[in-house]
């Protein structure tokens, strides 16, 4: 069933408003650590683990979550997680141990999970006409959130303290819910005697080998902050090996692992994306402390100093969808990769020190390139990916995004140190340039419009 242009609109705005949960909840946190905190009488270490757990379970529950969608259904597994968001915005407030808020947060993070993959194959399924577009207003929902979510959670804990934070869930919930229960069609239905088949081939050993091996590696990254756990470096390779023998002997994997020899492309499509989230989280985490504490910016300055990227990283997804849907992913991989490393030259060179006019022109760039890059590199990945496992694929895309978050994290941890300082600023642009440069090589080597453009040059 393909969606009619009367409905595309509502279609789209509910599989959005279902996506744009996730970026929501992980980015409106950072604001409230310190009311939570207060409340419960804790360390700073402690109550962090409410955005490293977020991040944990979020990078193992996008491509599980997306398992089950494509063996039960993406339209009930969209709800599903709808409601776990529900429940978790109705429970974390009236949590009266940080272990209860803890779980709640846990609950949110499995549920929004849930959401996006589902959402991208439903997309896939049911908008044929003009996909790009589409899926760049979910790249738009979710890019101003991941922007906008500090500043939201600011004015809700001002508002209502911090459980504001969680029932601001409740609208964008409901909507989603509502139009999704009337305009998703109905998935395949299944009697009895096939869910028990289906559930007798789900892969549940390798599902909790990747679990384990992913909780494992990502402790081990998360670690570098402050006393690196090596022993978790090694579970989570002895785990992911394993989970990787298991993969490719069975007939049934959650996870084909033989996918990224027999679809490069796809293969990436990932690590691009991973190295697009590097670039621009090492942006939004670096760059705020060094307004504050370098240049002594006040908050709201530096706040609209970052709109200078992420307004422009907005504005330019819908033109980036319209684009890609005229002129396939190709010339916009290779544009975006550019940008990143024109963007990297001029924050070397130019942006210590510089006016607020050549530092707000600089994030600009920047922001075109990742506006472009988070579009273009998501088409490319359902363009890419086997439409049985879309939702699996689509869950290992956006642990791809978690993945370079935190990798960012490490980075900015390294060059800072204990205190932030101009000169060290140099050095993330120095990162940058190496980031866009591999982005750049490896835009060339997916695209056949590269390889022609490198045998012209050598003609």
């Amino acid at each position: 069933m393909t969606v009619l242009k009367k409905t595309r609109a509502l279609f789209i705005t509910a599989v959005a408003s279902g996506t744009m949960l996730n970026p929501l909840n992980s980015s409106m946190i950072s604001l409230a650590l310190h009311s939570i905190q207060k409340d419960f009488q804790l360390s700073f270490t402690t109550v962090s683990w409410l955005i490293s757990s977020f991040y944990l379970a979020s990078a193992v529950a996008q491509p599980v979550t997306g398992k089950i969608g494509d063996i039960f259904g993406r339209k009930k597994t969209f709800l599903l997680g709808l409601t776990l968001v529900g429940l978790s915005a109705f429970g974390a407030p009236l949590s009266t141990t940080f272990m209860m808020l803890l779980v709640m947060r846990l609950v949110q993070s499995i549920g929004s999970s849930a959401i996006y993959p589902s959402g991208m194959a439903l997309i896939r399924d049911h908008i044929k006409e003009q996909q790009a577009s589409a899926l760049a207003v979910l790249s738009i929902f979710a890019s101003a959130m991941v922007a906008l979510g500090p500043t939201i959670g600011g004015f809700l804990i001002v508002w209502g303290h911090w459980p504001a934070i969680f029932w601001v869930n409740f609208p964008f919930v409901i909507i989603s819910f509502l139009l999704g229960w009337y305009m998703f069609p109905k998935d395949v239905k299944k009697d009895k005697e096939t869910v028990k088949n289906l559930l007798a081939h789900l892969d549940f050993l390798g599902i909790g080998l990747f679990a384990l091996g992913m909780i494992f590696s990502l402790w081990f990254l998360l670690s570098f902050e402050a006393k690196i756990h090596y022993f978790s470096a090694v579970a989570g390779i002895i785990f992911l090996f394993l989970f990787v023998l298991r993969e490719i002997r069975i007939k049934e994997p959650f996870i084909d692992v033989k996918i990224f020899k027999s679809h490069p492309k796809l293969t990436l499509v990932y690590i691009q994306f991973i190295l697009l989230n590097i670039y621009f989280y090492c942006l939004f985490f670096g760059l705020p402390s060094y307004f504050q504490e370098v240049m002594g910016l006040s908050v709201e300055k530096s706040g609209l100093l970052m709109l200078f990227m992420s307004g422009v990283s907005i504005i330019i997804s819908t033109v980036t969808g319209k684009w890609t849907d005229k002129a396939g992913v190709n010339q916009p991989i290779i544009a975006g990769a550019c940008l990143a490393i024109i963007g990297g030259f001029v924050f070397s060179f130019f942006f210590v020190g510089a006016s607020s006019l050549v530092i707000g022109g600089t994030l600009a760039i920047m922001g075109l390139s990742y506006g472009i890059g988070n579009v273009v590199l998501q088409v490319a990945m359902v363009k890419e990916s086997p439409k049985a496992i879309i939702g699996t694929t689509s869950g290992l895309f956006q642990t791809c995004r978690y993945l370079g978050s935190i990798f960012s994290s490490i980075i900015l941890g390294l060059i800072f140190g204990e205190q932030i300082s101009a000169e060290k600023m140099k050095i993330v642009g120095e990162v940058l340039i190496v980031t866009g440069f591999i982005s750049g090589f490896m835009s060339l080597w997916f695209s056949k419009e590269g390889f022609k453009f490198l045998k012209f040059g050598r003609a």
